[in-house]
This record gives C-alpha cells, sequence and structure tokens, in this order.
C-alpha cells in the first residue's frame, strides 16, 4: 500500500493537520522523509526525544525487555516498573510513584489524588483548584478544564467545577483568589505552550507559601520541564521551590509513551485501592526503556551539556536576530526556548515553521508569536550550528517575503 499525505485526510480523524513531510528514519537529531530528504530536529517531537531517534540505549532496552515481557496490567507488578520507581524517587522530593500512559493522565491522577486528600483531610468544602491563564495541562476534560486557555475546553458542555485561574507571574491577583478552601494549585514551572515563560523567583516562592498558608498542594506540571529539559533533571530543583505533587511524561520515556504523577507517602496514601487506575500504566516495555532514557539523562555530563547547547542556540538566535531583526527577545531556559517574534512579524510563527521545514529544519510555534525550539537533550554541537544555518535561510525566506 502507498502510503501519503492524502491518506490522512481519507482514513484519520480531521483534529490535526500534518505536514506534508512524513519520516520514515531518525539517528540520533537528523531525520529523512519518504523522498529521502534529511532534517535537523529542533523540535524533539515537542520535548519528547531527549536523546534523539534510535538512541542505542533505549533501543537495547526495548528490544531485551521485548523477548522477555510486555504486559500484565496492574494485577501483578514488575521489574522494570519497580526498578523506575526507585530510580525516580531517589533522585526527587517524593516516596511514591503512580505510572500513567501520559501526561495527561498523569495530571488527572495528580488532581484526582488533590480532590481525595482534601476531601479526606479537611471536608468538602475544600474543593478549590487554582490554575494560570496560559497554561497547559492536557487534552482530558479535567486537565483541559485547568488547564488556562478556553479555546481548547470551550464547547464540549459543562465544565468540571471549583476551578479558577488567575494570570502566571500575578501574586497579587493569585493571593487574591487563594482560601483555605483551595485544595491544591496546579503550574507549570515553566509554561510551555503558552508562550516559555519563566516564573520570577518572587512568584514562584509567593506561590509555595501561599499554599502552606492555606493548607493547599502544590501541583507542578513538569510534562515538558522534566527529564533534563531546563538543565536540571526536574525544574523544581533549580527553582528553590519543591512541590507536594509532580507529574512527568513526554522525555520519561525518551519517545515511548509513558507518564508518571510522584507525591509524598502521606499524600498518596489517600488514592487507596480501587480509586484510580490504568490498564497499561507501569508497562514493563514502557518502564524498562525509561529506566534507560532516565539513567542516560540523569548524568553530570548530560545535564551540563543542556546549559553549553541552550548558550549555543541563544547566541545564534541573537546573530539571526541582530541580521534580520526578527525577535523581541529569547525567553526559556535550558533546551526549552522561545525566539519571541517582534511587532514587525507578530502573529507569524507559523510562517517561520513552514519555512524551517523547507529548508531541512524541524521546529515548533508556542501560540502564534513565539518559535518554539525543544531539541534532543544531547544533540550534536554540529547540528545546532547546521540548524541555526538552516534556521538562519527559513527567517530570510520570511523577511524577504
Amino acid at each position: 500500500m502507498q502510503v501519503t499525505r492524502e491518506l490522512f485526510n481519507d482514513v484519520m480523524v480531521p483534529n490535526y493537520n500534518p505536514s506534508e513531510v512524513i519520516p520514515v528514519r531518525g539517528e540520533g537529531s537528523r531525520v529523512w522523509d519518504q523522498n529521502g530528504k534529511e532534517f535537523i530536529d529542533f523540535a524533539g517531537g515537542i520535548a519528547v526525544n531527549c536523546l534523539g531517534h534510535c538512541h542505542p540505549a533505549l533501543v537495547n532496552a526495548l528490544k531485551e525487555q521485548g523477548e522477555k515481557i510486555w504486559h500484565l496490567s496492574n494485577v501483578m507488578t514488575n521489574e522494570p516498573a519497580l526498578r523506575l520507581a526507585k530510580k525516580l524517587t531517589d533522585a526527587t522530593f517524593a516516596d511514591k510513584v503512580y505510572f500513567a500512559n501520559s501526561g495527561a493522565e498523569a495530571n488527572e491522577a495528580a488532581l484526582k489524588l488533590a480532590r481525595r486528600w482534601a476531601l479526606d483531610v479537611h471536608g468538602e468544602q475544600k474543593n478549590q483548584i487554582i490554575a494560570f491563564n496560559k497554561g497547559f495541562h492536557g487534552r482530558t476534560f479535567f486537565t483541559v478544564t485547568v488547564g488556562g486557555q478556553a479555546a481548547y475546553s470551550d464547547g464540549f458542555g459543562p465544565k468540571p467545577a471549583a476551578v479558577d485561574h488567575c494570570d502566571y507571574n500575578d501574586l497579587a491577583a493569585f493571593e487574591a483568589l487563594i482560601s483555605d478552601n483551595t485544595c491544591a494549585v496546579m503550574m507549570e514551572p515553566l509554561q510551555g505552550e503558552g508562550g516559555i515563560i519563566s516564573p520570577t523567583s518572587e512568584f514562584i516562592k509567593g506561590v509555595r507559601a501561599l499554599c502552606d498558608k492555606h493548607n493547599a498542594l502544590l501541583i507542578f506540571d513538569e510534562v515538558q520541564t522534566g527529564v533534563g529539559r531546563t538543565g536540571d533533571l526536574y525544574a523544581y530543583q533549580g527553582l528553590g521551590v519543591t512541590p507536594d505533587i509532580l507529574t512527568t511524561a513526554k522525555a520519561l520515556g525518551g519517545g515511548f509513551p509513558i507518564g508518571a504523577m510522584i507525591t509524598t507517602a502521606s499524600i498518596a496514601e489517600h488514592l487507596k485501592v480501587g480509586t484510580h487506575g490504568s490498564t497499561y500504566g507501569g508497562n514493563p516495555l514502557a518502564c524498562a526503556v525509561a529506566e534507560a532514557a532516565f539513567d542516560t539523562v540523569n548524568s553530570e555530563e548530560v545535564l551540563a551539556g543542556v546549559k553549553e547547547r541552550e548558550q549555543l542556540l541563544r547566541d545564534g538566535f541573537a546573530a539571526i536576530s541582530e541580521k534580520y531583526d526578527v525577535f523581541s527577545e529569547v525567553r526559556g531556559k535550558g533546551l526549552l526556548l522561545g525566539a519571541v517574534l517582534n511587532s514587525k512579524f507578530e502573529g507569524r510563527a507559523r510562517d517561520f515553521l513552514v519555512a524551517s521545514t523547507k529548508h531541512g529544519l524541524m521546529s515548533l510555534v508556542a501560540g502564534t508569536n513565539v518559535v518554539r525550539f525543544t531539541p534532543s537533550l544531547v544533540i550534536p554541537l554540529e547540528d545546532i550550528k547546521e540548524g541555526l544555518a538552516r534556521f538562519e535561510k527559513a527567517v530570510a525566506d520570511v523577511v524577504n517575503g
């Protein structure tokens, strides 16, 4: 059967509008399409392919586990899940782990746990969840409601109640919203989809202090920032603020679907047997691959290399902008970066993405005004330089019309 982009229109639900490019092979930070055209990957599957494509450690883990056992369900546990959970708890504040298949499911579990904890400990009046405008937490109906983008949650009927929002980095607005009836606050320690917005130190520490004052749980959604993306294993470790619950996915499996919610023992005990579950959560194949990804990323060499690569990219974007006058700033941390378009090119982020694809570079957007980059954490420095050269050609195309 011949596979073409037109086949997508024939057989797939039209909630996506993918590129004409159909990749068929990847190695490291390079990808080839059906026609043999090569691309430098600055997208990383939206911060998922933390070790690039077909990394030997992940391929070997998948092959080895694939010849042992694939699936059990949670009627029984398995060795890869327990090993990965132990490594997650050893490396973080957490005592306990819950495995899921995706970031949205990890966030769903976190929100349900927070509500159940509040009900058990404080009573049914303590049910308010606070989140932030422009936030993104997934596409289940609960998580998309908590996410602060109405365009994603409107049009599906009545939304889950007792969910309120305020602006990110506005501590005064947050303080006015939180109360003793707040059960949890969910936030990204660096907003991704909302435009690559970092928190101020005053804001992030103020949120933690107000959660403590009102006995509310602080949930960090580290689905995009976790597993080395910012140069720390988890972003909270570089902010001086520890959450009560943390969610992780995307890079956790290096491309294999897996998510996890981690928390303290005293909070975790409120998800008693039967209160929540996942058929595939803790799948042996997923956990074996994730263990290999986690072991590889959680090293001084890789984490220090993230910061080196960040600087190389920032320098490259600065040089391009100096020449073509397109960016007002570059936001973000580590290898979660957003080049913000200036007033002359406002709203045209997708034009830069399309032009990049034409010149053999895979990139992303974060809204209409930010070109987003989330490459492999171990992308070779030469690939960064080549990718920047291709991006400059794309910028020139857009600027010259």
